[in-house]
Formats: C-alpha cells, structure tokens, sequence
C-alpha cells in the first residue's frame, strides 16, 4: 500500500457530499475539470496519522449506468483510476432511494464505506437507524454522520483508511439474484465476456452483461467495436427482452430495478429502520405480506400451497398421461406388428420406445406442475417462500440465500440441480456454500420426479399426490440433518448475516406462465429426444449384449418344439390357449434368461447379493447405474428392461402396470426405491458443476456419503417394513 491513499466521495445529488467534501478537506482542495468534458472536478487532501490522503469528489449522480455525463464520468473515474476505497454518501432519511446507487458500488465490488449523512434529520422524525446492522447485512462499514455540522467526519475518514488498507486494492463484487428469468441469461452472457476477455481487466463480467440488459449506451459501444462478441450479446439481450415483454410485460431493465430495491427493502426490513413516529405508508405487497410471511400462519399456507399443487398435478394431469402411455402401448405393438423379431425390432421396440416412451410419457404431469411453479414465481410469492424458509435454515447451520439454490434444484419438485449449484455462488461464506452444495443433491428435481410419479402411480393408487408431498418434506428434512452434522464435523464455521431480495407482487399473465411452461417442458422433451435417446440406446446395448450361447438357446428352443408338437396334436381349443401361455412362459424365461447373460445383466447380477437387503433386484440395479449419467434414465432402463421380458407388448399396458403386475414388486420394495432414489448421488453433470464450485474432491465426497446414506436408509425402509407392510 503507497503511503498516499485516494479515496472517492460519491452518492445522490442533494445527499451533502459535497458539503462532507468541504468538511473534511477545508482550505486544501483545488477545482478543476474532468480530462476532455465540462464537469467540474474537486480534489482535496487530508493527513490521517502519518498517511495522506487524496480525496476526490465525484459528480452527483443517481446510478453508474451511462445516462449522463456525469454518471460516465463517475463510473470511469471509479474503473480507469481505481480508487482505494469510495465512501457513499446517502441521505439517511431516504435510505431505501439511495441505497440504490450504493448497491451498484457493490455489484461492481469496490472497497465502499457507508456515510449516513443528515442523522440529525432522522433523529428529529422520530426514526432509528440500527447503525451496526446494516452494517453487518451490508459487510462493510456504516457511519453516522451530519456534514453540515461536521459531526461523524473524523470517524467517518479513519474507518475508510483503516478499510482501505484492510481491503488492499482487492475488489470483491456481490452477486443479486434478478429471478428465474434473467439469472440463466446474466450467467451465460457472463461467461461469454469471460471467456473472450472483454473488458475483464476493468470490470467483472456481470457487471458488463448487467450493463448490456439495462442499455448501457457506452458499454455496448465498445462491445459493437470488439466484433463477433457484441454481436453475441446484443442478440442474448435481444431474445430476453422479447421474453419479458411477453411473459411478464416489462423489461430487463424494470426487473433488475425492482430486485435492486427488493434487495434494499429485505435489508432495512431486518430491523434496521423503525420508527416511533407517524406510521409509514404501507404498501399493497406489504400489507398482502402481513398475513403470507406471517410467522405462524405464512407457513402453514405455504404447506397449503405445496399440497395444493400437488393434489392438482394427480387430479388434472393423470388422464391425459393415461393417453401417452396407452399411445407408447399401441406404438410399440404396432412396430412389433410390422417388423420380424430381430435385433432391429428388439431396438426399436425395447431399446428407444420402450426406453424414451416411460420417460415421455411423464410429459402431461409434469407440464401441470410446471404451470404451478410458474405461478407462484411470476407472482412473487415463491420468493416469500424463501424469506420464511430462512429462519428455519439458520437452525441448521445454512445461510437464508441457500434458500434459492434449493428451491432451483427442486425444493418445489420439478427444478434441477445444476443451476442450484451455480446459485450458490451468491452465498459470502465458503462453509456456508458447502455445505449448501453437499445438501442440494438431497432435492426432488425434474429428473427424479419421474420415478417418484411412477412408483406413486402403480404402487400408492388414490394416495400418489400425498407420496409426492412427503417425499418433497422428506427431501427437505434430511438435507437440513445432514447440513446440520457437516456444519457441526468437517464444515464448521460462523454464519453470515442473511439479506435477500424480496420483488413486489405481481398478478402473472396467462401467456407469460404458458410460455414458462412450455419452455421447461420442452426442455424434458428436448432431454428426453436427445440425451436420454442416446443413454437408452447404450443401455438396450448393454442389456443386449453378449447374447445367450448357442447350447443354452438350444434348449428353449427344444422345449418350444416340444410344446409346439403337443399343440399340433390336440386341437382341442381350450387346451390351446394353455399350449399358448405355455410357449409365452418360454419365451419370456428365455428373454429373461438373455438379459441376465448380457453385460449390464451380469453387473446387476454381481450387485444383487448386497443390494437384495434394500430390496432392489439386478434389473432395478441396471437402472441405478444409468441413473448416475441421468435421473430420467432410472425410469426409460426400466422400461427397456420390463419391455424386454415380455413379448406381447400391445397388451402388456404402460411401464406402471407392468411393475404393479410383476409379483417380486410390492409397496416396501417401492418405497425403498423411493427413498434410494432421493437420497443417492447426484447425476454426471452436477458432479462435475459441483467440482467447478468446490472441488473434485469434496463433488466425489458427495457422490459416495449420498450413495452411501441411501443405501443404508433403503436398507432401513426395506427391513423395517416387513413390520408395517
């Protein structure tokens, strides 16, 4: 650190910077211009114990995007000369208002100090400002200050050396979430400016691409000049603007001011402003908040909601899925119909039909679910379920802002657990964020809600929306246990002070949930005809081959002959339906006796001694394999693997009523499957986002305590309930 220090004074217009300016420099300050514009610069210095420091007096402005001269003067001072730190000056008698540009320094990650200026005026209205609060929300330091008087300035420009050199010259900026709609985006546009280095080396990349939502003129100017990468971004911008004008009706730009201010707001909410005064105002959310974020009846009609919603996907979403598994049925038979027994049927029958067919089949209920969440995000209140879910976090050791990243890897079923591991980058402390990410895995996502639907389905008939639901509280419980004792063992640690943004209430338009809807349906689909077509084809390989040797063909063979021979000589009919079961029944152990002998057969065959205490057979024990590459994969193996031991697929029915048809199945050996299912390592994909988050060695930690834990509850539920069923 050089002896002298330069420190910035910024804020709103009329907040008394200027003033505070004039305090703390006296007699030694000169006035001049900025470099090339009109805009009128102050400098001033002042000695702090044996340092000197240069303080430089920014132009007034309401925010660093690029409307006028002096926000692009401000906002190039900051990045061109990189001051050490920056004090904000706000009018603490408006706090929530100028915060607003106090929370773009942070985004852009400065070393900033908080001067709440005119506290004479707060004081007098009857106000409290919990000083050491806010400053613990906002990590940095917050001091009280009348630069009219010169009250507070001493103290004001210590702290602001003594953080300057704590922080030496390192920016570190936060991280807001902007919702569902926007945060995917920011992601990408900021890895793209990442990866082509466009203007990384003065501002960090989310900053950029925030920029590029909210039209930042200069910016998009020197994107425009670097070629192919603005093309890129403009295009990304583009597409989301067309997004929110037709889901939500408003643009990127009003979202991203709405989450600023539901940030703002979650912070003064915290206790930090009260008032022994005239009563404020209250709001339309606020007064709908009175009674949603209660502290006893917001979660019981959060509870109300989920189970609703529950109800409604069983009750709405159940017959249309009948129609696609009865379509998958005639499909099948009628490509069995037209085509000669062989490999090329078995593949496209068993492997792809039978494979992606369960899968898709799965599209009706999930498009239900889909319309509920996307109620409840467009409408602002699935962000209420956070802010109430944090108090319960804190008990065990997780962080309010861990809330999101669950609910995005299916807190609410239906989400996925990559973009909930990403989402944890917006937790502050380390421990905190591991242990997050040790936990995520735990949630019902999109993927395993298939197979939660199937067994429910088949094997709790009448019950299948209460089994969702309990699953969802079962997932919940045990991630909160096991943060509970990673937090307490390997992950200690302090907690951080929780801040979150909560956006108004808005009433969501019918084309907005629609559109939401359909876009993650599609994505199933689109999984379903891609990834899961290619994994079920590998594993319709694997269940394929080696084939039966000739000799053990060879019998089968003899015995169809012999039954064969019976049937031509006794044309009596009823005899000849027993003749025909009898040469299904050799067909099928014939088919089942192949599936054995193939590759991933004699996996499963090798696991079946240790997986049979938790119920699960080597067919069931293929599809957990596949399950490691993708959840949805448990459920189109299955279905390969039930397709390929029964011939008369035009009468066998769906995938459900093959399992509930099946003798070795009952309701114990499901629920095992339930619980394994829910509990055991994460798929491919988030293994590895987890490692880029954290490490390889705490993503493989995850993949063998989760696998392990499973199996032991499996085993558990699996042993137990010969008692109880």
């Amino acid at each position: 650190m050089s002896q002298i220090l330069n420190i910035a004074l910024a804020g709103n217009p009329n907040a008394g910077k200027t003033t505070m300016f004039n305090a703390l420099t006296g007699a030694r300050q000169s006035v001049g211009n900025y470099p090339g514009v009109t805009v009128e610069k102050r400098e001033g210095q002042v000695i702090v114990g044996e340092k000197k420091i240069n303080i430089v007096d920014l132009p007034g402005t309401y925010s660093l995007t690029a409307y006028s001269q002096e926000e692009l003067v401000a906002r190039d001072y900051l990045v061109n000369e990189r001051p050490h730190a920056v004090i904000d000056v706000v009018d603490a008698s408006s706090l929530e208002r100028h915060l607003y540009l106090g929370l773009q320094f942070m985004e852009l990650g400065i070393p900033m100090i908080l001067a709440l200026n005119m506290m004479d005026d707060v004081r007098k209205s009857g106000k409290k400002i919990d000083t050491e609060k806010l400053s613990e929300l906002l990590d940095m330091p917050v001091i009280e200050t009348v630069a009219r008087t010169g009250e507070g300035k001493q103290k004001l420009i210590q702290e602001a050396v003594r953080y300057a050199e704590e922080r030496n010259g390192t920016w570190k900026s936060i991280k807001i979430s902007y919702g569902p709609d926007l945060d995917p985006v920011l992601l990408d546009m900021a890895d793209l400016i990442e990866k082509e280095k466009f203007l990384t080396d003065l501002y960090p990349p989310r900053w950029l691409a925030l920029k590029y939502m909210e039209g930042d003129v200069q910016i998009k100017s020197f994107g425009d000049k670097a070629g192919d990468i603005g093309k890129k971004l403009n295009q990304m911008v583009e597409k989301i603007q067309k997004h929110c004008r037709a889901t939500l009706d408003t643009s990127p730009e009003a979202i991203i001011a709405d989450y600023r201010y539901g940030y703002i707001a979650s912070v003064t909410r915290q206790g930090v402003i009260t008032s022994t005064g005239q009563k404020e105002r209250i709001i339309f959310s606020d007064k709908i908040d009175q009674v949603l974020t209660h502290r006893i009846i917001g979660p019981c009609f959060m509870i109300g909601v989920l189970y609703a919603m529950f109800v409604l996907t069983f009750s709405v979403g159940e017959v249309p899925m009948g129609w696609v598994e009865a379509f998958f049925a005639w499909l099948a038979g009628a490509v069995a119909g037209f085509t000669s027994p062989g490999l090329l049927q078995s593949l496209i029958v068993d492997g792809i039909i039978g494979g992606v067919g369960g899968v898709l089949g799965f599209v009706p209920l999930i498009m239900v679910m889909f319309l509920g969440i996307s109620f409840l995000e467009d409408s602002g209140y699935m962000a209420r379920m956070a802010y109430m879910m944090d108090r319960v976090l804190r008990i065990f050791g997780l962080h309010g802002c861990s809330v999101m990243p669950f609910i995005v890897s299916g807190g609410i079923p239906g989400g996925c657990a990559v973009p909930g591991v990403m989402g944890t980058r917006t937790l502050r402390s380390p421990k905190e964020k591991l242990a997050t990410l040790m936990t995520l895995p735990f949630m019902p996502c999109g993927a395993k809600v298939p197979v939660f639907l199937l067994l429910g389905g088949a094997f709790f008939h009448g019950a299948a929306a209460e089994v969702l639901f309990w699953i969802t509280i079962g997932a919940w419980l045990t991630a909160f246990a096991v943060s509970w004792v990673l937090r307490n063992t390997v992950i200690r640690g302090e907690a951080t002070p929780f801040v979150m943004e909560l956006p108004p209430y808005r009433m969501p338009t019918i084309k907005g949930i629609f559109i939401h809807t359909w876009e993650r349906a599609w994505q199933y689909i689109k999984k379903a005809g891609t990834f899961i077509l290619a994994v079920s084809i590998l594993i319709w390989a694997a269940m394929t081959f080696p084939s039966l040797p000739d000799d053990k063909a060879k019998v089968f063979e003899d015995q169809r002959k012999i039954v064969e021979a019976q049937r031509a000589a006794d044309l009596n009919p009823e005899n000849q339906e027993i003749f025909k079961k009898e040469i299904a029944k050799i067909n099928n152990m014939e088919a089942e006796a192949a599936l054995k002998n193939s590759l991933a057969g004699k996996i499963g065959t090798s696991l079946e001694s240790l997986t049979s205490i938790a119920g699960f057979d080597w067919r069931i024990n293929i599809a957990l394999m596949g399950g490691f590459a993708a959840k949805e994969v448990i459920v189109s193996t299955l279905g390969t693997a039930y397709s390929m031991g029964d011939l008369d697929n035009e009468n066998a029915g769906g995938l459900s009523d093959r399992l509930k048809n099946d003798p070795k199945w009952d309701t114990r050996r499901a629920l095992s499957l339930i619980v394994f299912v829910m509990l055991y390592a994460p798929c491919f994909i988030t293994v590895v986002t987890m490692a880029k988050e954290s490490s390889w060695k705490w993503a493989a930690f995850s993949v063998f305590y989760t696998t392990i834990l499973a199996f032991l509850a499996s085993a558990a539920v699996y042993q137990g309930g010969r008692f109880f069923l």
